[in-house]
Formats: structure tokens, sequence, C-alpha cells
């Protein structure tokens, strides 16, 4: 029985990118694997506003996972990179049913912005010195489209444990393997972190807290 639940999620294809490179990687990866503790589920998510809405609460709540990791794909990125946070507002886009939300924000009265619990200059620093041949940059703005959308979202529902990861169009200059091997680096290292956190966190509570419901603290 798997006890660690990690949901990654690929984008299906829009505009100019006829096959979307995110959903490639996130196919390589559940060939790759990550390790036989960790159980893996992935999904391609649709380009449409309304789709996200609905699909994003099922995940989190069926599945109960440990971490979500949605990848997307950026025309402009020449590197993979780590989204460390998601935006409420300024969705303009159409997406593609032509639809986007008259508010043009994800949650009214929702946080202008909120925060992944993962430190991604962190994660891009362990990535980069164990030299993987990708390189990995981090990022605070990811886009204003369906990316961020979905990634704001998700760290709402997720109470930050989400991350965003915005890959090239393959060949720019990533193959799907090099892509598939760059998330699979980057998801145990998230993996990691969270360990890390909750042991420290944990063993913080052994020493200065005698609640019952320990685990709650971090909601």
């Amino acid at each position: 029985m798997a006890n660690k639940k990690v949901i990654v999620t690929g984008f299906e294809p829009f505009g100019e990118h006829a096959v979307n490179s995110s959903w490639v990687a996130v196919q390589e990866l559940e060939r790759l694997g990550l390790d036989e503790a960790v159980e893996l589920y992935v999904c391609e998510v649709p380009v449409e506003y309304q789709a996200v809405q609905r699909l994003l609460p099922s995940l989190w709540k069926e599945h109960q996972p440990k971490l979500v990791v949605h990848v997307g794909v950026s025309g402009l990125a020449t590197t993979v990179t780590l989204e460390q946070c998601g935006h409420n507002k300024g969705y303009k886009r159409l997406d593609n049913c032509s639809f986007c939300p008259a508010s043009q924000c994800c949650m009214e009265n929702g946080p202008d912005c909120i925060n992944s619990v993962l430190d991604m200059d962190a994660v891009c620093k362990s990535i980069t010195d164990s030299d993987i041949g990708v390189t990995v940059s981090v990022s605070k703005d990811a886009g204003r489209y369906l990316c961020d959308y979905t990634y704001y979202m998700s760290l709402y529902l997720g109470h930050g444990r989400s991350a965003f990861v915005h890959v090239p169009p393959l060949g720019k200059p990533y193959s799907s393997q090099d892509l598939g091997r760059a998330l699979q680096a980057i998801v145990q290292e998230m993996l990691k972190m969270l360990e890390l956190d909750r042991s420290e966190d944990e063993h913080k509570h052994s020493k200065h807290c005698s609640h019952e419901n320990q685990h709650q603290h971090d909601h």
C-alpha cells in the first residue's frame, strides 16, 4: 500500500501548441515513476476555466494527495521554470471554449496571491547542484492564463501544498525524455522537503506542545 499520493497534471493542446509538451512530459514521468512508496496519479487538464473549477476540488477531495504538481507549457520558456505563487486577478484571455471569467478573477474575495509552502529557490538550487542536464529557474509570474488560474485554485484548496512547473515546447531545447527526467527529480526533491518540514514540525511539537490534534497545526 502506497503511503504517499502525488498528483501530477499536464494540459491539453491549445492555441499554437498542437502538442502540449506539459502532458507529454507528465506521461514520460508516469513511465519513469517516482519511488515505490509513492503513488503517482496523473491527469490531463482541459484548457478551460470552468472545467478547472470543476476538476480541482474533486482531485483534492477524492485523492487527499500529499502534493499536487501542475505542469504547463510556456512558449517563452527556455528553462524548466518553478513557479512560486499563483495570482487571483487579471484573467482576460479566452480559453479553448472562448470563455473567460466575467470577474477576471479565480475567487471573489480571495487573496491576490498565494504562495506555495515549498521554497522554489531551494528546490531549484538542489536540482541545479544535482546536474541532471536540464536548466531549472524560478519565477513569480505564472502568466495569468489557465496555468496561473489552475495553480491559484490548487494552492487555495491544498493550503499551499501545490507546485507549478512551466516547461518549454518540445525540442526547444529539451526532449520529452529530458523533461520527464527533470520532473522526476523535481517532484522527488519537493517530497523530500515536505517530509523534512514535517519531521521538524513534529520535533518542535514533541518538545513544546501537549495538544492532541498536532497534525492540524498547518491549516
